[in-house]
């Protein structure tokens, strides 16, 4: 019974490996390659050509291809190249669209020169002088974006010399090329790489290291040299790694405690090895919508001809810009826009969020009021649209309504019957004294 448990194991394992072999399908990608010119001598680099190239992707180096396909006649046989990605990691839908797809994936490949790194938590990578046999060989970066940016993988990749076959030796990887987050929220920027374990390189240990930068400002957010086991000391407050995960399973993501406006823009992730480096970007945003509030609240009441200043504060939001408007409901329910109003300027708080204010000018004369009805501030932003509303009641309007028509006769009709009431009273009254100072008489 427990052998037919195993078997019965087994072929279940094999078949979902079936399954996902047959899922998984690596596809022939159109590549951009690029390189620079030879430069012009002076030491000045000539500028960079690109051809169109193609490239055969596979999972083990002993597999069939479909290199046997007639490449475009665009491309020139010389830049045809089988990858060979034992992780798979470019065997991804993303990289696959559906033939006639309109939408492709994007790719690019250079020459890549290994070299040693002087940074302090890579340095203890290459202690030696010597570089191993085994660099000496054609190299080769490659960039790859999925549709819709579900992806983006960079690689490097190592052919004999004077061979068009490639094999992956460092693969990256991150699934939050474009994300986004609330203020105050954790944040994770998903990043993992993998390494052929074949390759000499693997045994000397890696590094990780974290940059930020926007608008021409850069600043190191963490580095970790993962031979040493050391963190440097001029790592982020607030950032961290998944050291365990890093270890076991190659997870690089960086782990933010709380998301601050400071923390908006590109991030790029670099795993070392020994001479070797690759390196994916993201973009992170942080989206906060506005808070709103309304002055005076509530609204005194108006007369008809009155003219009331409003004014309406959003605060706490980012990014920029915002829109700003009024919008009025009166009593039949019809909404109506009011315009923007007096827009101020955008002012930016110590957090980094901004506040922006609109004041608007009700003439109840003007604008055909009514009796009153609700005032609204629509403040329209990335993070969503925000609203806040006042009452506004106008008293003494020149045209009533039917139903305060109905409620004047009313009040007549009670006022009528009470005069009516009290006249007959006394009347009744008059005349019994009368007639009773009459008999005193007789």
């Amino acid at each position: 019974m427990a052998e037919f448990s195993t078997i019965y194991k087994l072929s279940v394992i094999a078949f979902i490996g079936f399954i996902q072999a047959c899922s998984c399908t690596c596809p022939v990608m159109e590549c951009w390659f690029v390189q620079e010119k030879p430069g012009r001598g002076g030491g000045l680099t000539g500028a960079t050509t690109q051809e169109k190239s193609l490239l055969h992707i596979r999972t083990d180096a002993h597999s069939e291809t479909a290199e046997t396909q007639r490449a475009p006649a665009d491309i020139n046989p010389s830049r045809v190249y089988v990858i060979t990605d034992p992780a798979a990691t470019l065997c991804h839908p993303s990289l696959n669209p559906p033939r006639g797809s309109i939408k492709k994936p994007q790719c690019e490949i250079n020459p890549f020169l290994p070299q040693p790194s002087s940074l302090k938590w890579v340095a203890s990578l290459t202690e030696s002088a010597l570089s191993p046999i085994y660099l000496q060989a054609d190299w080769f970066s490659g960039s790859f974006q999925g549709l819709d940016e579900q992806l983006g993988i960079s690689t490097i990749s190592r052919a004999p010399s004077g061979t068009k076959e490639h094999d992956v030796i460092l693969s990256i990887t991150s699934k939050t090329m474009s994300a986004k987050s609330r203020l105050g929220d954790p944040v994770t920027l998903d990043c993992s790489f993998w390494v052929d374990p074949s390759n000499p390189l693997s045994a000397s240990g890696f590094a990780v290291e974290w940059r930020y930068q926007t608008r021409g400002d850069g600043r190191l957010v963490l580095a970790y040299d993962g031979k040493m086991d050391r963190l440097a000391d001029t790592h982020e407050q607030g950032a961290s790694l998944d050291f365990e995960a890093l270890h076991e399973r190659g997870n690089a993501s960086l782990l933010l405690e709380e998301a601050k406006v400071r923390h908006s823009g590109t991030y790029i992730c670099t795993v070392y090895l020994p001479y070797l480096l690759a390196q994916v970007t993201m973009d992170l945003q942080i989206i906060e919508p506005p808070s709103l509030s309304i002055h005076p609240s509530p609204l005194p009441l108006a007369v008809p001809g009155q003219t009331l200043n409003i004014q309406c504060e959003a605060s706490g939001f980012a990014p920029l810009p915002l829109e700003l408007s009024w919008e009025f409901k009166g009593a039949d329910g019809k909404s109506r826009s009011l315009g923007s109003g007096s827009v101020s300027g955008h002012r930016q708080a110590w957090d980094g969020t901004y506040s922006q204010s609109t004041r608007l000018e009700l003439d109840t004369s003007k604008l055909d009021l009514g009796r009153g009805g609700e005032v609204t501030c629509v403040a329209v932003h990335a993070g969503g649209t925000r609203r806040a509303s006042v009452t506004l009641n106008v008293i003494g309007f020149s045209s009533p309504s039917i139903e305060d028509s109905m409620a004047m006769v009313g009040v007549a009709l009670v006022l009528y019957g009470l005069i009516k009431f009290v006249s007959w009273t006394f009347t009744g009254s008059g005349s019994n004294e009368a007639e009773g100072q009459d008999k005193k008489e007789k």
